[in-house]
């Protein structure tokens, strides 16, 4: 499902909260305990509310993401004006390397008007996109590819990646946490994110809101790695500050 208006704010509220009533849900949103438990029924067959006596909850685990396809829908108009905002950044004549995300994907499609990209991911979506723009040449690498979003990872990615140095590294993340450490759920995955961030001249981190204290298993890295940070919204306490202190430039996406 594609959440509306209301059923977004409710994801959010919940988000915020933690844990939340119905009966907090439907004083929050004038609405009727109904057409709160409505909602909640169509967001919880969805994936993307839990459900529990008396209440609901966002999905939580520190081990395991949200599935593919319902994070393709999550904050899809979001990741939108992020990526409308990096594409507007990276020059033409660039080389980049991108890592795998719904986010990152997004990206890929705002580049396919650019000219002159050398591309180089282990994410087989975005090398799917980009193969659509005649301007751009795509380098796959090599490694073990998942099942659930198409993304390459393992050390044959890793090898591959450090063979390069590009000027921009494009990464996305599943989890920023109050210590301002950058986290994910694959610790083969993170092993490649790391290689990008390593392999880059420019670490570019594009995120949306819900990823700021949102707990993972495996350390990816740390915001004094980053260069710049895309997101949507102006990130909460305590993340300015140390943004700040990190040298982090930060763009909101309008």
């Amino acid at each position: 499902m594609t959440p509306n208006p209301r059923q977004s704010e409710l994801l959010e509220a919940v988000r915020q909260h933690g844990v939340m009533s119905v009966e907090a849900l439907a004083e929050r949103f004038g609405v009727t305990l109904q057409t709160v438990r409505r909602d909640v029924k169509l967001l919880a067959e969805a994936g993307l509310l839990s459900r529990y006596h008396g209440g609901v909850r966002v999905p939580s685990s520190t081990t395991e993401n949200i599935a593919y396809r319902q994070r393709e829908m999550l904050h899809a108009d979001a990741k939108q004006r992020i990526a409308r905002a990096v594409a507007q950044r990276v020059p033409n004549g660039s080389s980049l390397l991108i890592n795998l995300g719904t986010t990152t994907e997004a990206i890929a499609r705002e580049l396919l008007q650019h000219q002159g990209l050398r591309v180089i991911t282990n994410n087989l979506n975005v090398a799917t996109i980009l193969a659509a723009n005649p301007d751009c040449e795509v380098i796959v690498t090599g490694g073990v590819v998942r099942h659930r979003d198409r993304g390459i990872v393992g050390a044959a990615a890793v090898d591959l990646i450090r063979q390069f140095r590009v000027d921009i590294g494009l990464i996305g993340i599943s989890g920023i946490e109050a210590d301002g450490t950058l986290r994910d759920y694959d610790y083969r995955e993170v092993q490649v994110a790391r290689a990008i961030i390593e392999h880059s001249r420019e670490v570019w981190l594009a995120t949306d809101h819900s990823k700021f204290n949102r707990p993972a298993m495996v350390e990816l890295g740390r915001m004094d790695q980053i260069d710049l940070l895309f997101t949507d919204a102006p990130p909460p306490a305590p993340f300015p500050g140390l943004l700040a202190e990190a040298g982090v430039q930060v763009e909101v996406a309008g």
